[in-house]
């Protein structure tokens, strides 16, 4: 089931009334607290009232893996119902992912489940925490100017979150956040967490960054810059390629000028040059010069040559020195990926002149874009489960998160492997391409809803102070429960 685009709780709010009606019901499944009509659903659509019954809309999805190296799927996943035979943790894992949720906090976990892997008995208690606190990291492989640092990133009009620092090849935004989601105007909460929701869905969301461009971004595609597609993202910065390719260079090139916003190369400066002996070619280029041929902001940010705003390669040279550069001499100029090359010739006098580019020198620049690895948009999901939630596990939270941080309970989200944070508290973060598929929910308070499991042995839940006495076999859940099976992701670790 697609999640809906999130919507204010009064469209599913009943009028409050003294008048207790059997076709009413409440939904006490987070803070907003909807009266929810006979076969009709709450605000956020998680939650119906079935027959007069409150019920979650979503199955409990159930992670089986493979049994054999030749990729035969158990029998449990040929979609026939569930037969009584035996279940382990060795290939049947419980998700969060419609299990429901705690609120009001003090109640355990929906499930608290028993299973056994490898001879020893395992408890994984299961829940969908309600996430405020919580925002998406996006890395974005591209050169191209997205934005100036700390700028605006917005959503149809309203600000979700600001460009942060770059990195190696990509570029950088943080979105959401508790700020965003309950710090500001009502639509902006609104427009933050739908945004957060389709993006951790996988879905894809055109973002509008102040002072800069318009990127879609969609976990594990390719991102969209201004309408064009990117197809790369860069080998390395400019002193970085001069390094790899210098010696397939030698004998072909006289010199060579990698373009990069960050530090563009001038190859016979470079040390790699100057290692393999290289004449100097006396082409000197703007900028600040760090070292020798490395060169700070020959220009300024853009859609151009290596994340730069030129479109003509010559325009970053500021002089040829007529005492060092000779006519004939061999000018290569490229980008970072090798999406951008021109081949030139210096002229009697000195004036670089196009020409076109021997196939051995265009083989390297080929290689260069074999080494570039595909564009990806990267949706990381950081959210702090060191509150409320962990009551559902335990009545001395701290015990959890002592436990977490010990490394003694391993945190998963969907199945899916998190990293951890240090410090304080229970700060995990999670690759959302990773989690199976629509595993987000969102509450309008607003909030995302995120499925979480806590897996340890049984001593050590006992020994947290665990609600032993809801402890429920896994054979049970399966029996007992609506539940939808879909394979692991085999990239992902087992989680028990």
């Amino acid at each position: 089931m697609s999640h809906p685009v999130p919507r204010d709780p009064e469209d599913a709010l009943e009028p409050a009334t003294d008048d207790a009606s059997a076709e009413v019901i409440r939904c006490d499944a987070c803070p907003v607290l909807c009266r929810i009509r006979l076969g009709q659903s709450g605000a956020c659509d998680r939650y119906a009232n079935a027959e007069g019954m409150l019920v979650r809309v979503d199955p409990l999805v159930i992670l089986q893996r493979r049994l054999d190296a030749g990729g035969t799927l158990v029998p449990f996943l040929d979609g026939k119902p569930w037969q009584g035979n035996l279940i382990s943790a060795a290939n049947t894992f419980v998700t969060g992912i419609g299990a429901t949720t705690t609120y009001p906090d003090y109640k355990p976990a929906p499930f608290i489940v028993s299973s056994s892997a490898e001879g020893m008995d395992m408890v994984t208690v299961v829940t969908e925490g309600i996430f405020s606190y919580c925002g998406l990291k996006i890395k974005i492989d591209t050169d191209r100017y997205l934005g100036p640092e700390q700028a605006a990133v917005r959503v149809a009009g309203e600000q979700v979150g600001h460009v942060t620092t770059a990195e190696y090849g990509s570029q950088m935004l943080a979105l959401g956040g508790v700020r965003h989601l309950t710090g500001g105007s009502k639509k902006e909460g609104n427009v933050t967490c739908d945004a957060m929701l389709r993006l951790s869905n996988k879905d894809a969301v055109e973002l509008t960054i102040d002072g800069g461009s318009k990127v879609l971004v969609q976990a594990g595609k390719a991102p969209v810059v201004n309408g064009e597609h990117e197809e790369r993202m860069r080998v390395g910065c400019g002193s970085a390629t001069i390094g790899i390719f210098a010696k397939q260079w030698l004998g072909h090139c006289d010199e060579v000028i990698v373009v990069d916003d960050h530090i563009t190369g001038v190859l016979t400066e470079h040390q790699a040059g100057r290692f393999l002996e290289m004449r100097p070619g006396g082409i000197r280029v703007r900028g600040r010069k760090s070292t020798p041929g490395r060169y700070f902001k020959v220009a300024e940010p853009g859609l151009g040559w290596g994340g730069t705003n030129i479109t003509e390669p010559l325009s970053i040279i500021e002089k040829i020195d007529p005492e060092t550069a000779w006519p004939g001499m061999r000018l290569l100029m490229v980008s970072t990926t090798g999406e951008d090359a021109e081949w030139f010739v210096l002229d009697a006098g000195l004036k670089p002149q196009k020409a076109a580019m021997p196939d051995a020198v265009r083989r390297v620049v080929e290689r260069i874009a074999e080494n570039c690895e595909p564009a990806l948009c990267s949706v990381l999901f950081m959210g702090g489960a060191g509150g409320s939630l962990r009551a559902g596990v335990t009545e001395n939270p701290v015990r959890l998160t002592r436990s977490v941080k010990d490394l003694f309970t391993r945190v998963t989200c969907g199945g899916a492997p998190v990293y951890v944070w240090p410090g304080g508290g229970i700060t995990v973060m999670v690759d959302v391409s990773r989690m199976p598929d629509r595993s987000f929910g969102y509450v309008p308070t607003p909030a995302l809803v995120l499925p979480i499991e806590f897996t340890m042995t049984r001593e050590i839940y006992a020994e947290m102070g665990g609600h032993i006495g809801n402890i429920v076999p896994l054979e049970e859940v399966l029996r007992a429960t609506r539940h939808e099976t879909r394979p692991a992701l085999p990239r992902n670790p087992w989680p028990v």
